[in-house]
């Protein structure tokens, strides 16, 4: 409203002077009036305007920095996708270069497959692969990985597989203390740990002592990795020690296994 006045005002007055001089009249001091007049309206008014083009400027300056913020945001979200991607290909390609070389230190009678689902339930420790009877598979079937023991399959269908980890409550292997030969055992107990039992007190055995499969069991090859005893309790009234071990597979992490198609042509060495 102010600059409207200002504008009017402005013009009127320059009219009147305009007039004056057309008119050829000797008004020195009447310009000098209109000048004082005028001035600081014409002040007012050019502050005005250059404050509005500021204005005006730096809306659009304003807008267009937006749009550009925003199209580098959508910018930065698709590299980071892709950046993610690269990173779990990455360490996919990781992991089954482990298998592969794993693979080919033991046999060809091997089939890698990947876990598709976990059993949510606390009581049974069972996940599926993607593999099935269409891949040779069949029940009892051992399942491993380069660190160790990792489960066996207990129910198969065409395409699919279902597989009881070793730290399942159900889940029994015959196993061998390393070092000393004792024999005992090994129990699922949780993902963090298990329990070798009826290893006979007049053994020896300790903390650091790497456990392996016997081979007696009929379903895993002998010398393959279990876990590492973790811990020995003695009990009096008891004959077997009481033996934790800390499984060498990390189940929690569980994504590619190999399926042992015919462990009765299997060679395992253990692994240091």
């Amino acid at each position: 409203m102010v600059l409207i006045v200002g504008i009017i005002v402005l013009i009127a007055v320059n009219v009147i002077v305009l007039s004056v001089n057309s008119r050829r009249y000797t008004t020195f001091g009447l310009e000098r009036i209109a000048i004082s007049f005028i001035s600081p309206f014409q002040e007012l008014v050019t502050r005005s305007i250059r404050f509005t083009k500021d204005i005006w400027y730096h809306y659009f300056a304003l807008v267009s920095i937006a749009r550009e913020n925003a199209v580098l945001k959508r910018q930065l979200n698709v590299a980071s996708e892709k950046n993610n991607l690269w990173k779990e290909t990455d360490l996919a390609n990781s992991r089954l270069r482990t298998l592969l070389d794993f693979q080919k230190s033991i046999t060809e009678l091997v089939v890698a497959a990947e876990v598709i689902g976990k059993d949510p339930s606390a009581w049974f420790k069972t996940v599926i692969i993607d593999k099935g009877q269409a891949d040779g598979l069949t029940r009892g079937l051992p399942v491993v990985m380069p660190q160790g023991i990792a489960g066996q399959v207990i129910e198969v269908s065409n395409h699919y597989s279902k597989v009881m980890l070793i730290t399942d409550r159900n889940s029994a292997v015959d196993a061998l203390v390393q070092r000393t030969r004792a024999r005992g055992v090994v129990k699922g107990e949780s993902a963090e740990q298990l329990r070798l039992a009826y290893v006979l007190r007049k053994k020896d055995v300790q903390v650091g002592d790497v456990v392996v499969s016997s081979g007696l069991d009929g379903i895993y090859p002998k010398g393959l990795r279990i876990g590492v005893v973790a811990q020995v309790i003695e009990h009096e009234a008891d004959i077997f020690h009481e033996v934790v071990i800390a499984p060498f597979v990390d189940f929690e992490k569980l994504e590619e296994v190999l399926v042992v198609l015919d462990v009765q042509k299997q060679n395992f060495v253990s692994r240091k």
